[in-house]
């Protein structure tokens, strides 16, 4: 599948509040799939449609790795609860070499639609919960800077993976 080019900050998309889907057909699966690929590519955690230029409610989260790996495809995602409070760093693909300190719900529930347009429900708590928070913000044009409470310079990351770093 082709790499898609990722959006960089000032783009005018990226504060774009996106279109819900009502097409579950090939075409959006061929899309998840190359943002997917984009996603691995580029060494991400998750990746916003919006980022790769198309202002539609579509968002993938993958943060494991290898047999940990697991696919969360989340298509008009809708918070239903938010509990708890931690402060971690952040970082996006579309600002590089931009980290911050962003304070998240420590637990997520959220409701989306799969590939196939099923809805789903989705519990999530710690580093999954903030991928997905970081991911649904940037299809309500919310991006992760202007929730920074500090930032961070790269140089002083060197507790931090890369992996954890990209959002």
């Amino acid at each position: 599948m082709p790499i898609l080019p990722i959006v960089h900050h000032p783009n005018e998309i990226l504060e774009t509040i996106c279109e819900r889907v009502s097409n579950f057909d090939k075409d959006l699966h061929c899309l998840l799939d190359n943002m997917y690929d984009t996603m691995i590519a580029e060494d991400g955690v998750g990746l916003a449609a919006p980022q790769v230029g198309i202002p539609r409610q579509i968002a993938i989260v993958d943060i494991g790795e290898g047999e940990e790996s697991e696919l969360i495809e989340l298509i008009n995602p809708v918070m239903i609860e938010e509990t708890g409070t931690e402060i971690d760093i952040e970082g996006c693909l579309s600002f590089p070499r931009v980290y911050g300190k962003v304070p998240r719900a420590q637990m997520v529930k959220v409701k989306a639609f799969d590939r196939h347009g099923q809805e789903y429900n989705l519990e999530a708590e710690g580093y999954l919960a903030r991928a997905i928070q970081h991911e649904v913000d940037h299809l309500q044009g919310v991006l992760f800077t202007s929730k920074v409470v500090e930032y961070v310079e790269e140089s002083e990351l060197t507790d931090w993976s890369e992996e954890q770093l990209q959002r």
